[in-house]
């Protein structure tokens, strides 16, 4: 197995961090893999916010309904879009993705917390004092892990057709 497949198929959604901090070196890293991320018609509509300040981490967890284990983690990135780009949504997603895989190949877990449809996802607009031309797409807490579950998986076959789909 190549080394981008061993980082796919390795990570894990991590809620469990040990108090080491990241460097900011793989914090950069992570800000530019989103940066490369596919945009549709290369708009590149996101701006990410890094949060370190642990009394701005337990308020976004106060906040965000499913992470309350953001207060816990050593940062968290915010992944915000402009909603007046047609594939906002995507083109987070794909930043969104971009951070998670680039954290994860040093080594640092990360789990994405959603942000667009969420009730919350404004109030976090405004404490972080983000424009209100952007809405926030999602939460990355992120740390080195302290605890790694394994859920299981449905396999290839399951979740996979070629050319048309069938029952059989």
């Amino acid at each position: 197995m190549n080394l981008g497949m061993t980082i796919l198929k390795g990570r894990r959604s991590i809620r469990k961090y040990k108090d080491e901090e990241i460097s900011d070196e793989i914090i950069n890293a992570a800000i530019d893999a989103a940066r490369l991320s596919p945009t549709a018609r290369n708009a590149q509509p996101w701006i990410i916010g890094v949060v370190k300040e642990k009394e701005t981490l337990e308020e976004i967890s106060e906040l965000a309904t499913h992470g309350k284990f953001i207060k816990d983690a050593k940062l968290c990135f915010a992944v915000f879009t402009e909603k007046e780009h047609k594939f906002f949504v995507e083109d987070g997603c794909a930043a969104t993705m971009q951070i998670i895989l680039g954290l994860w190949s040093y080594g640092v877990g990360s789990c994405w917390i959603a942000g667009d449809k969420m009730d919350y996802a404004e109030d976090v607009r405004k404490l972080l004092e983000v424009p209100a031309k952007y809405t926030l797409i999602s939460l990355i807490p992120a740390g080195y892990p302290a605890d790694i579950t394994i859920p299981s998986k449905k396999s290839a076959e399951e979740i996979s057709f070629f050319e048309k789909y069938s029952e059989e």
